[in-house]
């Protein structure tokens, strides 16, 4: 989401920042979702961010996860406050201090016999060598059901059960 430019006067220190993103080659987007992470911070401090303190970011990054924000949006707001404090106010002791979240790795969603039957049914001819190859079967299958796709390509039946 792009915000628009407003007619309010822009802060000296905001100002700055935006500079400091231009010289740097960030996008527009980039330099506003920047902009909108800095405010929303200063917003939850009731003050300026040049004023915060190692506890403030504490808070702050516990309050992102109390509220249920999501790992990609905690670590859009530790990327934009790691610049404003790295590169516009020369404070990297600060920007240190921000954590970045891990992300739980989903597992990869892995076909049943069924549905692998449905695919190659809804597949033209042309491109149902590529489920033929093994090699690229194996590509997108699960380790486990190695030997299941082997019987299926080779044409053998299978009741749904490992062979």
């Amino acid at each position: 989401m792009i915000s628009h430019p407003s007619h309010r006067p822009v802060s000296a220190l905001r100002a700055r920042m935006i500079e400091d993103m231009r010289v740097r080659g960030f996008t527009e987007k980039t330099r506003n979702e920047y902009v909108r992470n800095v405010r929303a911070f200063a917003v939850f401090l009731g003050r300026s961010p040049d004023t915060a303190t190692v506890e403030d970011l504490r808070r702050f990054q516990l309050h992102q996860t109390q509220i249920g924000m999501q790992p990609p949006s905690i670590n859009s707001a530790v990327s934009a406050l790691r610049f404003f404090f790295t590169v516009t106010l020369d404070r990297p002791d600060l920007a240190r201090r921000l954590t970045v979240v891990r992300e739980p790795r989903r597992l990869p969603a892995v076909l049943s016999v069924e549905e692998v039957t449905l695919l190659q049914a809804a597949t033209a001819p042309k491109y149902k060598a590529a489920f033929r190859h093994r090699r690229s079967l194996m590509g997108w299958m699960a380790p486990s059901r190695h030997r299941l796709c082997q019987s299926w390509v080779s044409g053998t039946p299978t009741d749904g059960s490992h062979p």
